[in-house]
């Protein structure tokens, strides 16, 4: 299944941020708690100077145990000794009120009152780390939702502005058709990357067409030059053909050689037909009456049919008009009954349906569906012994394609069925 280019894009983007943000969380808080701890440290030391510099001059002994009575977060506790280093460090403590314990940093210092050594031990509460870690992760999570959005609706407007010209480009490329007389305009634009593919895709476009163009003039001289060589080959044999000295093996052999001179004059014909309609030669249209097309051919398909046994039957409704060519038309039901005809089997059959919106033909045949994919195209045939050139459905395609019509083809009911919609 294939993705927008867009969507990719935005993807790889929400990816990276999910990861970062993702390993920035607790990176983030172990350094928070780090910094918070520092900090933390810092008061209690500025509390113990505080202490040292403005309290402990003015106290006696017989004010400590009212100081400690007063004071719930320093204590001042009689030692034999002085410790010589301060102690910093954690410890969870109950309230009484909460009913719960608390986390405290605690500071242990030694401190000199009326020149005897006492303990001075301070304490400072903590953020409890679940609620520090919940407050993180609901930030954090607030951040990435901000980031996502952000991501998306600024990804979303920068790229479709930035590619823009690339759609405009893939658009006009999509609509262009070689054998159509209009190139693709692809304008310039303010990035370079566009402005060379744009560049490419001319050049590229130029060449080809100027490569299409020499091979149809080419197939149309050729086809044209070979007319009057075929047509003089032609009644060179007709004239041998109808002379009395020609023994029985020369007759044979001189008509088979005229049988493939009338298939290799119909298959120029074609080639003809085929450059002269992508020429736009027949590109002015009228009002052809389709169903009285159809009823003039009728009785000479039918004799063509009769030699299989094969009925045609018709329902064509009366005064369909289509804007076509009318010389075109003809040669469209021409070749739709002829494939009907070389196509089908002994004691076949084929329909053919007219309305306002359609042409319909289904004929018996081979009891399995044609290859679709190579139906259309020039020189494929659905039987290979077929004594048809295999030019027949793409004159049918080309002329369709020429009136801006659909043509399609089903099997079904073991029936072939080939339909044109206008």
């Amino acid at each position: 299944m294939t993705k927008k280019l867009l969507h990719t894009t935005l993807k790889y983007y929400v990816s990276f941020s999910l990861i970062v943000m993702l390993l920035a969380a607790p990176l983030f808080f172990f350094i928070t708690q780090l910094m918070y701890l520092h900090e933390t440290d810092e008061a209690l030391m500025l509390q113990k100077e505080e202490f040292e510099l403005l309290y402990a001059p003015e106290l006696k002994d017989k004010d400590i145990a009212v100081w400690n009575k007063w004071n719930r977060d320093i204590k001042i506790e009689k030692v034999q000794k002085i410790i010589s280093k301060d102690t910093l460090y954690s410890h969870s403590y109950y309230n009484n009120l909460d009913k719960e314990n608390e986390p405290y940093r605690v500071l242990n210092s030694s401190v000199t009152i009326n020149d005897k050594p006492y303990q001075f031990s301070a304490r400072i509460n903590l953020v409890d780390n679940e609620d520090f870690i919940i407050s993180i992760l609901m930030v954090f999570t607030m951040i990435i939702l901000i980031l996502l959005v952000g991501l998306f609706i600024i990804t979303k407007r920068l790229s479709i502005t930035l590619w823009k010209p690339f759609y405009d480009t893939l658009e006009q490329i999509e609509k262009f058709e070689i054998d159509k007389s209009s190139n693709p305009k692809l304008t310039s634009n303010s990035i370079e990357e566009f402005n060379r593919l744009n560049l490419a895709i001319n050049k590229l476009i130029e060449k080809n067409t100027r490569i299409y163009k020499s091979q149809k003039e080419f197939i149309e001289n050729a086809a044209h030059e070979l007319q009057t060589p075929i047509a003089i080959f032609k009644g060179k044999l007709e004239t041998l053909l109808q002379r009395d000295d020609v023994s029985e093996e020369q007759f044979e052999i001189l008509g088979k050689l005229n049988d493939t001179t009338t298939r290799l004059n119909r298959l120029n014909k074609n080639l003809l037909l085929l450059s002269k309609i992508e020429s736009k030669q027949y590109n002015i249209p009228e009002e052809v009456l389709l169903n009285e097309v159809i009823t003039n051919q009728l009785d000479f398909f039918k004799e063509q049919a009769l030699a299989k046994n094969i009925s045609i039957n018709t329902d064509l409704e009366t005064n369909t008009f289509v804007k076509t060519n009318l010389f075109l038309s003809e040669i469209l039901i021409s070749n739709l009954f002829l494939n009907a005809i070389n196509h089908n089997c002994a004691n076949g059959s084929i329909n053919v349906a007219l309305n306002k919106n359609s042409l319909l033909f289904s004929n018996t045949g081979l009891s399995k569906s044609l290859e679709t994919a190579k139906l259309f195209e020039r020189f494929s045939k659905v039987n290979p012994s077929s004594k048809g050139n295999g030019l027949g459905l793409s004159i049918i395609k080309k002329i369709a394609e020429n009136n801006n019509w659909e043509i399609s083809y089903n099997y079904q009911d073991k029936l072939h069925i080939f339909e044109i919609r206008f």
